[in-house]
């Protein structure tokens, strides 16, 4: 496993497992599943629904004594319905039946998200959260919550793959030592990306396949990725990426896609109809 090191000294592994669009049974599967093969940065949210299910296998695999909890960086976010609930952060914490997580983000800029983050750094206060940081921000709504903020983000998450690499907002978050976690690392699925010459060539000489070669990229690109899977294979498959390198010259080749496409455009009126979105936990 590689690391990179948070602004507030916490350190973090940069490759892990996401937990988006898993139902329960596949979360549970796959959480337990990772962290046996390796992983140890797990990432799900309040809005994926599926918190109970990763605290389920985390407690399972500590249980069995294949990690401990310190080995362990989980992170969650909080959905903007909850931005202003005093009890959201205990709630998140209690789903995943932990004292403390890794990471907390507030999930999109819409509703109070000045509520949102002022909870967040309550959290990280109290102990309750290790660090903090924000999802899909940008622009003025950005510049909203760093003006707000007494602690600046620790991480942003954003859409992160090759076709789309370069980030504004880590432009503008630079001086505070923000990190990056990418979602969306494979595209989507989207073929067009997992078979570009380049990355066909690059898995031909390395002997890898072109998901492997993605994720290397991003390793290097120095991007906390976090691919999803429900499938044993492709997770193992997946955390295959530490025995080799991409050289600066075909970094420098796979920089050339950058600006081609994105999956997610930003848009207010989507942004803001998260803030009515309530969610169903499970129980």
């Amino acid at each position: 496993m590689e690391f990179t090191t948070l602004s507030n000294g916490v350190k973090a592994p940069l490759l892990g497992v996401g937990t988006y669009l898993l139902s329960l049974e596949d979360t549970e599967k796959s959480v337990y599943e990772a962290i046996r093969c390796g992983y140890r940065l797990i990432d799900t949210a309040n809005g994926y629904l599926n918190e109970a299910a990763v605290g389920r296998a985390v407690a399972r695999a500590i249980n069995e004594g294949l990690v401990k909890r310190e080995e362990l960086f989980i992170s969650t976010k909080l959905w903007p319905t909850v931005y202003e609930k005093e009890t959201a952060v205990d709630e998140t914490l209690k789903r995943l039946g932990l004292d403390y997580v890794d990471l907390l983000f507030i999930h999109q800029p819409a509703g109070n998200f000045i509520a949102g983050y002022e909870q967040l750094e309550k959290a990280y206060k109290e102990g309750k959260a290790k660090s903090i940081g924000i999802s899909n921000f940008h622009g003025k709504k950005l510049e909203k919550l760093l003006a707000a903020a007494d602690i600046k983000p620790h991480v942003i998450q954003l859409e992160t793959h090759p076709y789309f690499a370069h980030h504004e907002q880590m432009d503008r978050l630079k001086e505070y030592g923000t990190k990056l976690m990418g979602w969306y690392p494979l595209g989507h699925g989207d073929a067009g990306l997992l078979h570009e010459k380049i990355f066909e060539e690059l898995a031909a000489k390395y002997h890898k396949n072109t998901v492997q070669i993605l994720l290397r990229w991003a390793v290097q690109y120095g991007v906390m990725t976090i691919p999803g899977s429900k499938n044993p294979e492709h997770i193992r498959s997946n955390f295959d990426i530490f025995d080799f390198s991409l050289t600066d010259e075909e970094m420098k080749e796979i920089a050339k896609l950058d600006g081609t496409k994105r999956y997610y455009h930003p848009d207010d009126k989507v942004e803001e109809s998260y803030a009515t979105m309530h969610l169903c936990f499970e129980k």
